[in-house]
This record gives C-alpha cells, structure tokens and sequence, in this order.
C-alpha cells in the first residue's frame, strides 16, 4: 500500500528529515519501492521528478546536496511533493499542503498540483480548512465534524446548495456566498 498511497504533510520543515540531503530524501520511495534501479537511473529520476515540480539544479546550484533547511517554505513543500510522487501513487493524501505558504506561493504549489494530478492520473485526499481551495482543487468535497462525515456532494452542488447548518457556517466563515439563497 506504501507506494499506492503516499502523503505531503502540512509541514515541509517537520516531515523532511534535516539530517538528508535533497538527493536522499526524494529518492527514499526508490530505495523501497524500485530497488532493483541502479544508482544511475535513480539519480535520473530524482533530477527529473525535482525538475518537475519546479526545482531544476540549474535554478537551484547544488540542489541535490542541499538540506532542507536551505530552502524557502514553498520549496519545501516542492520537494515533499517529489518524494511523494516519484513513486507514480495512485493515491496522494495532502494534508493542508497550502496552509503555511503565502498566496502567490500556494497558487503556484496548487498549479503545480493540479498539473500533476494530470500528467499521472493521481487521486488526491485534499484535506484542508481552506473552502476556496477546496472549490478550485476537489471534483467531490466530504464535510467532517467531530471526526464524523456529515455532508458529501460533488463540489458545486454542495456551494449551491448545502445541506447542513454546519456546511453554512463553514461557508459563511470562509466570507464565501450561500448560492442556495
């Protein structure tokens, strides 16, 4: 399941390991998953996945031998995407991705997101507080309370016509419109 399954945590600082180097921590799915690589088609893939989600060693001089601290917010969550997605998961659980990043940033890493989710076919678990980005990122949206599921519906038929008072306030707090009324 670990390579059907893969997560992008919230925190790019707490779930990249500081002791790693760039090169380790992307290309870890590959030890486990694709061990029978040799060191020079991992290496390949490592640099290709990292170009792909924006960060190319001719950007970024000594990339792949850099440490996580070296690098900005929206970079790290970069990189925590490659480590998830180098494997090609079916499944790709996002735990608030965007929450720590600045505007500009977040719509760049939900860009690149949703170019991904394109390019491979991946299902995202697009967990978030965050409404307006669940409207631009989800084909169907489930609204928790208490742990529990109290509302599920495709996205724009939920933002039309929600269905619990729970699911209004959400949207009134978000200062998004009731298009129910």
């Amino acid at each position: 399941m670990r390579k059907r399954i893969q997560v992008v945590f919230q925190d790019p600082f707490a779930s990249l390991s500081p002791r790693r180097t760039v090169e380790q921590i992307v290309g870890e799915g590959l030890e486990v998953h694709a061990a029978d690589l040799d060191l020079a088609a991992r290496h390949a893939a490592i640099i290709a996945m990292l170009s792909e989600v924006g960060l190319a060693e001719s950007g970024v001089p000594g990339l792949l031998g850099r440490y996580p601290h070296e690098f900005s917010g929206g970079q790290r969550q970069r990189i925590a995407v490659a480590r998830a997605m180098i494997v090609r998961p079916e499944i790709l659980v996002l735990d608030e991705p965007t929450s720590a990043l600045d505007a500009t940033v977040q719509r760049q890493v939900l860009s690149l997101l949703t170019r991904l989710q394109q390019s491979y076919g991946t299902s995202y678990v697009f967990i978030s507080h965050d409404l307006a980005v669940m409207r631009a990122m989800s084909h169907r949206i489930m609204v928790m309370k208490d742990g529990r599921v109290i509302e599920h519906a495709e996205t724009e038929a939920l933002f039309k016509s929600p269905q619990t008072d729970y699911t209004r306030a959400l949207m009134h707090a978000a200062a998004l419109p009731d298009e129910s009324r």
